[in-house]
C-alpha cells in the first residue's frame, strides 16, 4: 500500500505585512523536513485575495494544510470552502469570519482593539482594490499595536515595510466557509492588542477549533516560532491522516 502524500503547509501572511516574518516558523517546520510555501497575499479585497491563496492550493498536488494570521485568516476560511485538498486549517490569532461577515463586523460584539484607532487611510488610492484608499498603521503607535514583544529596532523595521491594506478587504463580507466542513485549530494570542483575545475566543469556539493560548502579542510567530511551529504540527499530524 502506498504511503500517504504529506501535506504542504501554506502559510498566508497578515495584513500590512509581507510573509517574511514567518521566516523562524518556516525554519522550524523545514528543519521538521515539512513542507512550507508561503505565498503572496494581494491584500486587495478578500474576494480576491481567497481567489489568488485558492489558486495556488489548486495548483499543489496532494494535501495542504492552510494556516492564516490576522487578515489571513478570512482568506483562508473563504479560500479552503473550495479546495478539496485542504484536510485542516490553523488560525493564528486570526479572523474566522461566517459567511455574510466581514472582519470588521465580526469584531462588532467586542471592544474595540487597538487597531481601530491606530489605523488610518493612505493618502493615494489603494492600486487594484475595488475600494479607495488603503490603511496603514501610524509609527508612533505601529509597535504596541502590532508586535509589543519585539524589539524597537526591528518593529522600527516592519513600521517602515509595511503593505497598506485595501479597506474593501477589511469589510468586504465572506461568502464561503471552510471552517464549518474542516477540522480548525486556533491560536489565541492573549496579549493581542490587534484583535481581542475575547473575540478570537468567539470564533474559535464557534467554529469548533482545537484551541490553545499563547502569552505574547499580535505575532507571536515572530517572537515565538518553536511553539507556534508545533501547534501547526498538531494540526499537520491530523491532516495527514484525514
Amino acid at each position: 500500500m502506498a504511503t500517504p502524500a504529506a501535506p504542504t503547509i501554506v502559510l498566508v501572511q497578515h495584513a500590512f505585512a509581507d510573509a517574511c516574518g514567518f521566516g523562524g516558523v518556516i525554519r522550524q517546520l523545514q528543519t521538521a523536513c515539512h513542507t512550507v510555501v508561503a505565498p503572496p497575499n494581494p491584500l486587495r479585497s478578500s474576494a480576491f485575495d481567497a481567489g489568488a491563496i485558492a489558486a495556488c492550493v489548486d495548483a499543489i498536488d496532494g494535501p495542504v494544510v492552510l494556516v492564516g494570521h490576522s487578515y489571513g485568516g478570512a482568506v483562508i476560511t473563504e479560500a479552503s470552502a473550495t479546495q478539496n485538498n485542504v484536510t485542516a486549517l490553523v488560525y493564528l490569532a486570526a479572523f474566522g469570519p461566517d459567511k455574510g461577515e466581514s472582519c470588521a463586523s465580526v469584531q462588532d460584539p467586542f471592544p474595540p482593539s487597538l487597531l481601530a484607532s491606530t489605523s488610518h487611510p493612505t493618502s493615494y488610492d489603494a492600486s487594484g482594490a475595488p475600494q479607495a484608499p488603503g490603511l496603514f498603521i501610524t509609527k508612533e503607535q505601529f509597535r504596541e499595536t502590532v508586535c509589543a514583544d519585539l524589539p524597537i529596532d526591528i518593529a522600527e523595521r516592519m513600521f517602515a515595510a509595511q503593505r497598506p491594506l485595501s479597506l474593501a478587504a477589511l469589510t468586504g463580507k465572506v461568502t464561503a466557509v471552510g471552517w464549518k466542513s474542516k477540522p480548525s485549530w486556533y491560536l489565541v494570542s492573549e496579549h493581542d492588542n490587534a484583535i481581542a483575545p475575547d473575540a478570537e475566543r468567539f470564533m474559535a469556539e464557534r467554529m469548533g477549533a482545537t484551541t490553545k493560548s499563547i502569552s505574547g502579542s499580535h505575532t507571536t510567530f515572530i517572537t515565538q516560532p518553536v511553539a507556534v511551529a508545533g501547534f501547526i504540527a498538531e494540526a499537520l499530524s491530523a491532516g495527514s491522516k484525514a
